[in-house]
């Protein structure tokens, strides 16, 4: 016999204490912690309960008595549903003060390490229309919201064309408006859809029982003014394909590279599967400081240039070069940052493991003429070995940026093997950032650091680390 579920508590006039991991904000009540998303430090509500362990509980706001004086009106009408940018209710100077924070405390409880210099964290200017590349999901079980659930609307049509609902992996909401790109993004989205809606033969894919024709949409933008167009289908039917992209590429010229994609796997990645050219060109390009950076359907480029631009400039700043240093780039992606710091460096040796990325940063060194940069394809660990610094010489400079994983004890303890003058860490996860600046604090000491917020209205900051060398090691 199934054992009854005791009812979960709601607490009422609860106030709001204080910013927490992944964007939720943190109220104590007697000494349990919870964990509710979407609400402000000094907003006071009653909170359903939603999951409860033995030290901590998870829940949500059912009903406000008073709002926060820190806390601003939404701007995107699927605030509370999307899954991204949770932090909108929030002042863009709260969230910069709570993501400093962040990367402070994290550096501090998990490093527990002398921080040197701390700089404060250094704002996006752009708070909207700021990334330079979104996926969209086709799906036929689009997700209702509360409002429409309650509604009195019948809803007959259950296509979407957005996001998947954290936690659903069939879910997806269909967006009206997105503010993280261009407003050409928006249009072309929506363009797409209603072609698909209004004309037989389009059926938006069940991710349930994969099947449908219609499944991810790829807008990329470059500040160049160059927009690449990716479409994946499911199925390979020429005459549909060729009907919708002849419409796209007529309401749309500014796009200067169409492609689409086959894709009939069960996961969505296209790492794996051919690209093909509808019109213009395979790529666009990106440009900074004059140097041009060639970026394909797969490409990896960071997905807000502007800041991307001010992180690199930290990161040569920090690297403090003068033209005759060695230096390796780990973790290089498609070799920007170690193009970008070149004109610098005596020699610069990039290391990826992805060997598409790596060919992407051979293509962008020789596009701008830079002869002083070699590149390698192999996992992190297997490749940067003791055998390939005697080969390839010591590191004055060592640059990494890991992915959120941070970097493998081998990597470190190769490291410090290498016993650069300075590394410089750039994270996107300051908790995995603080673990190995642990591990490197035999040898290193922190001497700058600069939070960096690529992502405003979410919890994520980059930082970057300087260590040098101590001088009795």
């Amino acid at each position: 016999m199934a054992r009854n579920k005791k009812p979960l508590p709601i607490f009422e006039q609860v106030t709001i204490t204080d910013v927490a991991a992944e964007g939720k904000a943190i109220a104590k009540v007697n000494d349990l912690v919870v964990f509710i998303p979407f609400v402000a430090p000094g907003d006071v509500v009653d909170i359903q309960i939603t999951r409860k362990k033995h030290s901590y509980a998870e829940g949500k706001a059912i009903r406000f008595h008073s709002y926060s004086d820190k806390r601003s009106t939404p701007f995107c009408e699927h605030f509370g549903t999307c899954g991204g940018c949770k932090w909108q209710h929030l002042p863009y100077e709260e969230q910069l003060k709570y993501k400093h924070k962040q990367v402070t405390d994290n550096l501090t409880r998990i490093g527990k390490i002398a921080l040197g210099e701390v700089y404060p964290i250094l704002g996006s200017e752009k708070t909207t229309y700021y990334r330079n590349k979104l996926e969209f999901t086709f799906s036929n079980k689009k997700w209702l919201t509360e409002a429409e659930i309650g509604s009195d609307k019948s809803f007959d049509c259950m296509n979407a064309v957005g996001f998947h609902i954290p936690g659903m992996f069939d879910k997806v909401l269909d967006i009206n408006q997105c503010w993280l790109q261009s407003e050409l993004s928006n249009q072309i989205r929506l363009s797409i859809r209603n072609y698909c809606l209004s004309h037989e033969g389009y059926p938006f894919f069940d991710l349930r029982n994969q099947d449908g024709l219609m499944r991810t949409l790829i807008v990329r933008t470059a500040s160049t003014g160059e927009i690449m167009v990716i479409v994946v289908f499911y199925k390979d039917e020429q005459d549909k394909i060729n009907e919708l992209l002849t419409y796209v590429a007529e309401q749309f010229p500014q796009i200067t590279s169409l492609l689409y994609i086959i894709n009939s796997k069960c996961n969505d990645t296209i790492t794996d599967q051919k690209v093909e050219v509808f019109k213009g060109k395979d790529h666009i390009i990106e440009e900074m400081e004059g140097l041009k950076f060639k970026v394909g359907p797969k490409s990896f480029y960071q997905t807000n240039s502007e800041q991307a631009y001010n992180l690199y400039k930290i990161t040569r700043d920090f690297a403090g070069l003068t033209g005759n240093e060695m230096v390796y780039d780990l973790y290089t992606g498609t070799g920007t940052i170690a193009n970008f710091v070149s004109s610098r460096a005596k020699k610069v040796i990039g290391i990826e493991y992805v060997p598409e990325a790596i060919e992407d940063a051979k293509v962008n060194a020789a596009l701008n003429n830079i002869e002083n940069t070699l590149f390698f394809a192999g996992d992190m660990k297997d490749i940067l070995t003791q055998e390939f610094i005697a080969l390839h010489g010591k590191p004055d400079v060592i640059i990494t940026d890991p992915p959120r994983a941070g970097m493998h004890d081998d990597v470190i303890d190769t490291i410090l093997f290498a016993e650069p003058r300075r590394i410089v860490y750039v994270s996107c996860n300051p908790a995995t950032q603080a673990r190995d600046l642990g591990l490197l604090d035999v040898k290193y000491e922190v001497k700058k650091v600069q939070p960096v917020d690529m992502f405003p209205h979410t919890h994520h900051v980059e930082n970057v680390v300087l260590l040098e060398k101590k001088s009795h090691s």
